[in-house]
């Protein structure tokens, strides 16, 4: 799917909830957004990103022990959190324990990123919905990001055989830079990972009330709601203008992992090695 509407009025629910049900999405009961980076078709033939293995949502802080069952059964037993302290704090939204799974904080941004004029200068980008200034605030992630997007990457590395999530507040920004690195080094075609990014417009579509009356409390959403909204567009051609930024601005996708976050050709070599499996007809 490559969303094309506004993004800003709400979905048909019938539609949302048919979306919902099939892959990539995956039904995890008190989290939203979840998808499985799976069985996208590589550059290499017969090849596809590895099912069951990588999996992208939303913030955890209301899983049930249904949703917390659905986890283990389903192997993912390692959580990596992109959010700040301070996030978690302002929005009541602490680290969930579930057991049997281990939850690893990795915040993209440190907790002086989040003074209250930081966060007002990135709130005012988001809410003007363009393609330019979500390049701005995705350039941010990248600057921040290399610390926790190198914990990922060295958990691919080293365990190929330990499925893991990995997950901000909406699923959208921070979780679409790092699933969109994890599908560029395992050969994924632009095209396939822009439509991955797009989904999350149906896909936090159940969250929507929720993070709404969030954003509403802060000064600059109050009397504007189609401001927020425009803060939670994913559309197709953002992550298009992206992987310009990648390339243009930091060399490509290997240029920028080898740079921020540490890891060698080698490495590189094996967590390509890891994200992928031989094709068989998807479910």
């Amino acid at each position: 799917m490559i969303a094309t509407d506004s993004g800003l009025e709400p979905l048909d629910p019938a539609y949302v909830a048919d979306v919902l049900s099939r892959p990539p999405f995956v039904q995890i009961s008190g989290v939203c957004n979840v998808r499985d980076l799976g069985s996208y078709p590589t550059a290499t033939s017969d090849v596809v990103t590895k099912p069951g293995y990588a999996y992208r949502s939303a913030e955890l802080s209301g899983i049930t022990e249904e949703g917390a069952r659905k986890m283990v059964t389903l192997g993912i037993l390692t959580v990596f959190d992109l959010r700040s302290d301070p996030e978690m704090k302002k929005y009541s939204s602490p680290i969930p324990t579930v057991e049997g799974v281990e939850v690893i904080h990795t915040p993209v941004f440190k907790s002086e990123d989040y003074s209250p004029e930081k966060l007002a200068k990135r709130f005012e980008l988001y809410a003007t919905g363009t393609t330019e200034a979500f390049m701005i605030l995705y350039s941010q992630i990248l600057e921040h990001g290399g610390p926790a997007f190198g914990t990922i990457l060295r958990h691919v590395r080293d365990k190929p055989n330990s499925p893991f999530m990995f997950h901000c507040t909406a699923g959208k920004d921070r979780t679409g830079i790092i699933a969109a690195i994890l599908l560029k080094l395992a050969g994924v075609d632009n095209h396939f990972i822009s439509q991955d990014y797009s989904l999350t417009r149906v896909g936090r579509e159940p969250d929507r009330a929720k993070v709404l009356g969030r954003l509403m409390k802060e000064p600059l959403f109050a009397a504007n709601s189609e401001a927020a909204m425009r803060m939670l567009t994913s559309r197709y051609e953002t992550m298009r203008a992206f992987f310009n930024l990648l390339e243009e601005k930091y060399g490509g996708v290997e240029t920028y992992v080898k740079t921020y976050t540490e890891l060698t050709d080698e490495d590189l070599k094996t967590i390509r090695s890891n994200l992928v499996a031989p094709a068989k007809s998807r479910m």
